[in-house]
């Protein structure tokens, strides 16, 4: 199961670089106006991606950064954001990668931002909402700068194209 949360962790990683990619390509304008996302715009989004990512980490490791709002802007400034986003996602790995069975297995509590309550759960089906979250809001950004610079400008962030790149049982091309 280990794999697994590899694998996604990986993922991860491998689409916020094309997703950063393609947002440091965009006119500051274009970067920042709001085209009716649940988060504004793509920068609105990306600082979303990481609030969230912290709050969840804080939730599992019981370390980090508490940002105050699910719509916080952590970072006005894309490059400090990216900056950011690489350090969370080395975190990230790290955190897997401290990960075995038994505690994919173990329970965790934490604390809920909206409507604060406390909750104890499973761990592994916590880390599939995590790491599902991102591919969902980094969809978002993906009909945002498809939108913006058309069909050619948005990267694919299939993770089976991630799966073939690396080697993660997505299958080899055949001559």
């Amino acid at each position: 199961m280990i794999e697994r949360y590899s694998m996604f962790a990986g993922y991860n990683a491998w689409a916020n670089e094309r997703l950063y990619d393609a947002a440091a390509k965009l006119s500051d304008t274009d970067y920042r106006a709001d085209r009716g996302a649940f988060f504004k715009s793509v920068h609105g989004t990306l600082n979303h991606l990481l609030v969230a990512d912290r709050i969840w980490m804080r939730r599992f490791t019981g370390e980090g950064e508490q940002p105050p709002s699910l719509d916080a802007i952590l970072f006005d400034d894309l490059a400090a954001l990216c900056e950011a986003r690489w350090a969370e996602d080395r975190r990230i790995s790290r955190y897997i990668e401290s990960l075995d069975d038994a505690k994919l297995a173990g329970e965790f509590t934490y604390r809920t931002v909206t409507n604060p309550r406390t909750i104890t759960q499973p761990l592994a089906p916590a880390l599939d909402h995590f790491f599902n979250h991102q591919t969902h809001h980094r969809g978002q950004a993906h009909a945002l700068l498809t939108a913006i610079g058309g069909h050619d400008f948005a990267p694919s962030f299939d993770l089976i194209l991630f799966q073939r790149e690396a080697g993660f049982g997505g299958g080899k091309r055949q001559a």
